[in-house]
C-alpha cells in the first residue's frame, strides 16, 4: 500500500489526499521548501501535519492567533495527536509541561505565535532540534501576514526570515488560503524561501452562493430570514466590539441563542463561546471578523457579514469558512455605502496610532494607500452588475467563468445608460482642479439636478470604478478627473448600470 495514504488513513481516516495536498506533504518530506496556497476548507493544516507523524519527528508551527492555535491542538488532540502550543496566556504548569513533553520528545507539532521566535530561549530550542536531526519543518501559517500587500499585515512576520538563519537545512512552508501573485512573491522573498514547489489552487467553491444587498435601516428582518434558510452552524460578523454584543443581545431578545465573541471578552467567556460553537447543533456566534481562522467546523451554513468586508481576499477567507462539508451554503453581506467611509476614517486613524501622532513612514502610508484601493475593490464587486464569485477571484489573480450560483447571476438586472448622467458629474469635477470631497460633489450634483443625493454618489463611485475618476487614497474621498474622464467629455459612449 502507499504508505502516505496508509498514513493518511491511519491517522485521519481519510483514504485520499484533497486537490494540491500531497505535492506539499512530498517536497518536505523530500526536504523541499514549498508555498501553499489552498482554499478554505482545503485541508492546508494537513500539509505539515503528515510529515511529522510519517517522520516522528517535530514540526514547529507559527501561528497568529492564540484561539486559532488552541483549536488546532484541541482537534489533533482528540485524533490522539500529541500537539500543544506556547502563548502567553499559558500558566507557569501549563507551559513547563509543554517544555518537559518536548525535550523528552513527545511531541509531534508545537505551535506558537510569531513573536516568540524572537526570545533566545525558543531559538535555541530551534537550533538544538535541528541539530539532533529531530526538526522535520517549519511551516507559517496565514503567511500573507508576511506582506503589505496582503489583507492582515502583521509586523511580527516580517522578521520570521531569520527562521532560515536558525536552521538552513530544515524545509519551511508557507501556507495560505488567499494569496495574489505579488502577496505570494513577498512571501518567497522575504522568508528565504529557496526553490520553493509552488502549489496553487482554485479559490473558486462550487457550493458557496453569495449574495451581496444594501443594508437596510433595521436589518435584523433580514438576518432572521437568512437564519431561517440556513442549516448547521452561522457565523455572523460584525465590524466592532460594541456591534457584537449589540446583535447578540438582539438575537438573544428573539430567542435565538446567539454568543458574541471578539477579544474584549474573558478569556474563559471566549473559550465557553468557541466550545459551544464547535459542539452544538445549531450553533449562532457573532464575532469579528479575527475569528475563524483554522475553526474546524465543516457544517457552518450561513456566514453573514454585517458590514462590507474590508478586503476581497480577507472576504473569500471567512466566506470560506461555509460549507467545508460540500454542502450548499449561503454567504449574504448586508452593506451600506456609508461603510467604506467609515472605514476608511478608521484605518487612518490607525495609521496615526501607528505613527504615535508623527508623519507615517513610507512603508505605513503605501499600506494606508493599498487599504484604500483594497476598499474601493471589494465596494466594486457588492455594487456592481457582475458575477460577485468571479469578481472576488479576479480580485485575488485567479480569471473563472461566472459561477451560476450567485445573486447577480440569478437575477435578471435591468440596465439603463447613465452616460447624460456621468457628464454632470465629470462636468462638475472639470471646474474644480483642486479636487472634490465626495459628499460636497453629491450634495451640489443634487441641489442644481434636483435628484438624490445618494444616487449620485452611487454614480460617482462607479465612475471611479470605471477608471473616469481618480480618488485620492488618504480616506478623505477627494476626487480628480482622469484623462479617460476628459476624453468621455469630448466623446461621451454608453454607460449602463442597473437603475
Amino acid at each position: 500500500m502507499d504508505p502516505l495514504i496508509e498514513a493518511l488513513h491511519h491517522h485521519y481516516g481519510w483514504d485520499g489526499f484533497r486537490p494540491g495536498q500531497r505535492p506539499v506533504v512530498e517536497a518536505i518530506l523530500a526536504g523541499q521548501d514549498a508555498l501553499a496556497v489552498l482554499p478554505t476548507g482545503g485541508g492546508k493544516s494537513l500539509c505539515y501535519q503528515l510529515p511529522a507523524l510519517v517522520r516522528a519527528g517535530l514540526v514547529v508551527v507559527i501561528s497568529p492567533l492564540v484561539a486559532l492555535m488552541e483549536d488546532q491542538v484541541r482537534q489533533l488532540q482528540k485524533r490522539g495527536i500529541a500537539a500543544a502550543c506556547l502563548h502567553a496566556g499559558l500558566d507557569p504548569a501549563r507551559r513547563w509541561d509543554v517544555l518537559v513533553r518536548l525535550r523528552d520528545e513527545r511531541l509531534s507539532l508545537l505551535y506558537m505565535a510569531p513573536e516568540r521566535l524572537q526570545g533566545e530561549s525558543t531559538q535555541q530550542l530551534i537550533e538544538d532540534k535541528a541539530a539532533q536531526g529531530k526538526l522535520v519543518a517549519l511551516a507559517v501559517d496565514e503567511a500573507h501576514c508576511i506582506s503589505a500587500w496582503g489583507h492582515d499585515f502583521r509586523p511580527d512576520y516580517r522578521r520570521l526570515g531569520q527562521v532560515r538563519r536558525l536552521c538552513p537545512d530544515v524545509p519551511v512552508v508557507a501556507l495560505s488560503a488567499t494569496a495574489a501573485p505579488r502577496v505570494r512573491a513577498d512571501i518567497i522573498r522575504l522568508l528565504n524561501l529557496q526553490r520553493p514547489l509552488v502549489q496553487v489552487c482554485s479559490a473558486r467553491r462550487n457550493n458557496l452562493h453569495y449574495c451581496m444587498r444594501r443594508r437596510p435601516k433595521d436589518p435584523l428582518p433580514d438576518v432572521l430570514e437568512a437564519l431561517r434558510e440556513s442549516r448547521g452552524a452561522t457565523l455572523i460578523y460584525a465590524r466592532t466590539r460594541r456591534s457584537v454584543e449589540h446583535w447578540a443581545g438582539r438575537l438573544q431578545a428573539v430567542d435565538i441563542a446567539a454568543s458574541p465573541y471578539h477579544a474584549g471578552l474573558d478569556p474563559e467567556e471566549r473559550q465557553q463561546a468557541l466550545a459551544d460553537f464547535l459542539d452544538q447543533d445549531q450553533p449562532v456566534l457573532v464575532a469579528t471578523v479575527a475569528f475563524g481562522m483554522g475553526v474546524d467546523r465543516s457544517d457552518v451554513g450561513l456566514v453573514l457579514h454585517l458590514n462590507l468586508p474590508a478586503t476581497a481576499e480577507g472576504y473569500l477567507q471567512e466566506s470560506g469558512r461555509a460549507g467545508r462539508d460540500g454542502k450548499p451554503a449561503n454567504c449574504l453581506v448586508l452593506f451600506s455605502p456609508g461603510d467604506r467611509t467609515s472605514l476608511g476614517w478608521a484605518m487612518q486613524a490607525s495609521g496615526r496610532q501607528c505613527a504615535d501622532g508623527g508623519a507615517l513612514t513610507q512603508e505605513e502610508q503605501m499600506r494606508l494607500e493599498l487599504a484604500q484601493q483594497q476598499l474601493r475593490r471589494i465596494e466594486a464587486v457588492a455594487e456592481g452588475e457582475l458575477c460577485r464569485e468571479q469578481s472576488l477571484l479576479l480580485a485575488v489573480g485567479e480569471l473563472v467563468s461566472p459561477c451560476g450560483r450567485c445573486d447577480r447571476c440569478q437575477e435578471t438586472v435591468r440596465s439603463r445608460d447613465w452616460s447624460e448622467q456621468a457628464l454632470a458629474v465629470l462636468v462638475a469635477l472639470e471646474e474644480e482642479n483642486k479636487g472634490v470631497n465626495l459628499r460636497s460633489l453629491s450634495t451640489s450634483l443634487a441641489t442644481v439636478n434636483g435628484r438624490r443625493e445618494e444616487r449620485w454618489g452611487w454614480l460617482t463611485r462607479r465612475l471611479v470604478q470605471e477608471e473616469l475618476i481618480r480618488e485620492s487614497n488618504d480616506g478623505a474621498q477627494r476626487l480628480y478627473l482622469r484623462a479617460s474622464g476628459r476624453r468621455f467629455l469630448r466623446q461621451p459612449w454608453p454607460l449602463h448600470y442597473a437603475a
